[in-house]
């Protein structure tokens, strides 16, 4: 067992970062690290990974070792590890030999405390180079992006294979790999290929809850970006494109719309490259658009959005790509826009010459890439469900679960395309067919097949909506196609009932997507916000760093939210460590109190949830669900007889967030809901929770339901119902 204890755990990880409570497993990781145990941590890109070996470096003694494989990741960590007033330094290929000679030096001195490498600077056989580190009296080896080591990973890097050597030449010394994703194959290689000793395998959930998920048709696609971006006018993001030419096309495009784009991509010079990275950390640019094969490699916490103009190759590289949005754990969309199209582009770049392992590997992984972008339920679920993790069948924020469904007879339409295919002797793929029933005039359509009486006949509906067509049959099993390049469709015993009009075609088609009713907005002062950003922004300018390195956005919301008047109350708010407090609290505290003086504002800080220590007092002598502290501020008001209108007004949020702060009381007891909701309206809504047994979603409540209901009486409905039965 660790001779650290959970309170001095905790104590460390508020005094160096700031923050109050360990994120899903981060705890038992750094005390296994803490033993002297090799350990596989597999968590979710933005919950916390690099606080697994930050933490025990600054408590062991000597230097931690990080291997990293991105010059410009390596900065970023420094750079915020610098502004917690952690000393650390990277070596590569981007420093002067000057610059490099001064890092070692200090680093023997013994004056930096985690020391970033590149793998490719680690020789499988160089007793000078394991001198070196000898000296430097390594207490702990870090292998980041450790899914790189492994060939059946979705990202593999062959300079990674020489790692096991740290393991061989420093037996005693324990080393923690860490990584977003890996499958049980991965897993394995990785233990294997870095000859880690009984480590300890560490997987969190893989859910993002934060983060929004939205696959739309791609048509007219640049359009609905350009929209999306003047939309979120303030908001940073990142949109992903298949191929060099298409960033700088798009971002050119966007720029001339009066948009901060830059584009990014590996043919660019590296010191462009490097230029234009650092300007996005600092939001001098808004939106940078690269490619998805060379990726972004940044630590940037506040990036709201991640589109992808194009597919990306497999579901790995697609939640890594959009786990770079909502870093900061604030709500944050991620967008892709699919065609049939980019997937046959791929498909060839899947095949990897004089390798066919290899190519059966990317050609799956492309299919089951292919297989989410046309599934027909859960967006979250199936990500979820793809790394093994069970989720239930409705989320509430992804285009599937906020869409209203509509059950339509397409029987008459089903009919046209089996009969399409059936008339041109099932020799031909989806394109093909398609092209067919819309009349194309093409010179790849067969002139016999333009003799055919089917040939044109699905000239009513657009290309797109015939495409849909048959990805419902096919995900249903109505139709089959071939597994093989050119993926013939076929009909089957379901195919020939319905062409010969034995049975009826009925799908779940989805309009169009609405926005969720019930989504909460954060609660802060937003002038207050906009004075704490432009602070921030001065200061980051004048350190030359990110403007998140000096505090994350979470932190300015909470510094809106809660008005801290002191250095005391100042320590409550998340990312305010004791150096931060010291060295940035004074600025923040004088805007924050000068904004108070002006608007006669109070501190909330008695609002911000209690301390662990407190917290877990409570839950051991309560059996009440928990409620959170603005839940608590909504509660007093509506005590003191305001009513929900006049709250919202006040507290600047929607009627319906406020309606779900008190449906939180109704939960616990503390409110009856008979002040909220009338008994024949309770009545019918308890009907339908009991037909349906569904008590967590509300949409599905509300589609059953006449418009005279609202999300707020549901929600409350919900709460009562939980209540009464347990």
């Amino acid at each position: 067992m660790s001779n650290y204890s959970k309170e001095k755990l905790h104590h460390a990880l508020k005094h160096f970062f700031g923050y109050d409570e360990f994120r899903l497993t981060q705890l038992p990781i750094i005390e296994s690290v803490l033993d002297g145990e090799d350990a596989l941590a597999i968590m979710p890109t933005g919950a916390g990974k690099s606080i697994c070996y930050q933490l025990p470096a600054m408590l062991l003694p000597g230097i931690t070792i990080v291997v990293s494989p991105l010059i410009a990741l390596m900065k970023d960590q420094v750079d915020a590890l610098q502004a917690n007033g952690i000393n650390g330094a990277f070596l590569n290929s981007s420093q002067s030999t000057d610059e490099q000679r001064r890092i070692i030096q200090e680093a023997q001195r013994g004056n930096i405390k985690l020391l970033y490498i590149a793998p490719e600077r680690i020789p499988a056989n160089s007793e000078a180079f394991f001198d070196f580190l000898r000296k430097l009296n390594p207490s702990l080896f870090a292998i980041d992006e450790a899914h790189c080591i492994s060939s059946w990973g979705h990202d593999f890097r062959p300079e990674y294979l020489k790692l096991a050597v740290l393991k061989k030449q420093f037996p005693g010394t324990p080393v923690i790999a860490l990584t977003a994703s890996a499958d049980k194959v991965t897993q394995k290689d990785i233990v294997e290929k870095l000859a880690l000793s009984h480590p300890k395998i560490y997987i969190s959930s893989f859910n993002r809850p934060n983060i929004h998920y939205f696959i739309q048709p791609k048509r007219d696609a640049f359009r609905h970006i350009l929209e999306y971006v003047k939309k979120h006018k303030d908001d940073s993001g990142i949109i992903y494109a298949l191929s060099r030419a298409s960033t700088e096309d798009i971002a050119g495009r966007l720029h001339e719309a009066g948009i901060k784009a830059a584009h990014y991509h590996a043919g660019m010079d590296a010191g462009e490259r490097s230029r234009v990275q650092e300007a996005f950390q600092r939001d001098e640019y808004r939106v940078i658009v690269a490619t998805i094969a060379f990726g972004m490699g940044i630590d940037k916490s506040n990036v709201r959005f991640v589109i992808h103009h194009d597919v990306s190759k497999n579901i790995e590289g697609y939640y890594q790509e959009t786990g770079r949005a909502g870093r900061d754990g604030l709500k944050s969309d991620a967008i892709l826009y699919y065609s049939f199209g980019d997937i046959m582009k791929l498909r060839k770049f899947a095949q990897i010459e004089d390798n066919p392992q290899q190519s059966a590997i990317s050609q799956k992984k492309l299919q089951l890439m292919q297989e989410y972008c046309e599934h027909e339920g859960c967006r979250r679920q199936y990500l979820m469900q793809y790394f093994g993790e069970q989720f239930p069948a409705y989320c509430g924020s992804c285009d599937y679960c906020l869409s209203s469904l509509e059950e339509k007879d397409a029987t008459v339409s089903a009919q046209k395309l089996l009969s399409a295919i059936v008339r041109t002797g099932e020799r031909y793929g989806a394109g093909y067919i398609i092209d067919f029933l819309r009349g194309s005039a093409s010179e790849k359509i067969n002139p016999a097949h333009k003799d055919l009486k089917t040939y044109g006949i699905g000239k009513d509906l657009k290309r797109e909506e015939w495409q849909w067509m048959v990805q419902q049959l096919l995900y249903h099993r109505f139709m089959d196609k071939t597994d093989d390049q050119y993926a013939t469709l076929k009909l089957n015993e379901k195919s020939w009932k319905i062409l010969k009009g034995e049975s009826q075609l009925k799908l779940v088609m989805k309009k169009e997507k609405v926005e969720t009713a019930q989504e909460e907005e954060l609660e802060y002062d937003r002038e207050l916000l906009k004075q704490l950003k432009s602070l921030r922004l001065d200061m980051a300018d004048r350190e030359h760093v990110p403007a998140y390195n000096i505090v994350a956005d979470t932190s300015l919301v909470e510094l809106a939210i809660y008005l801290p008047e002191n250095f005391e109350e100042l320590k409550h708010i998340t990312g305010f460590g004791d150096y931060k407090i010291s060295r940035y609290g004074a600025n923040f505290l004088k805007v924050i109190q000068q904004y108070a003086k002006e608007h006669n504002l109070p501190s909330r800080i008695q609002f911000k949830a209690p301390k662990r220590e407190k917290r877990e007092k409570t839950t051991k002598t309560s059996s009440k669900p928990a409620t959170s502290s603005t839940q608590n501020a909504t509660l007093s008001m509506y005590r003191d007889g305001l009513s929900i209108t006049e709250i919202a007004a006040q507290r600047k949020l929607s009627t319906i967030t406020i309606e779900g702060h008190l449906a939180a009381f109704i939960g616990t007891g503390d409110l009856d809901i008979s002040r909220f909701v009338s008994n024949s309206k309770l009545e019918q809504i308890l009907s339908v929770i009991k037909s349906t047994g569904q008590t967590a979603a509300i949409k599905p409540i509300k589609d059953l339901l006449s418009d005279e209901f609202s999300y707020g009486e549901i929600r409350m409905a919900m709460e009562h119902f939980k209540r009464v039965n347990g």
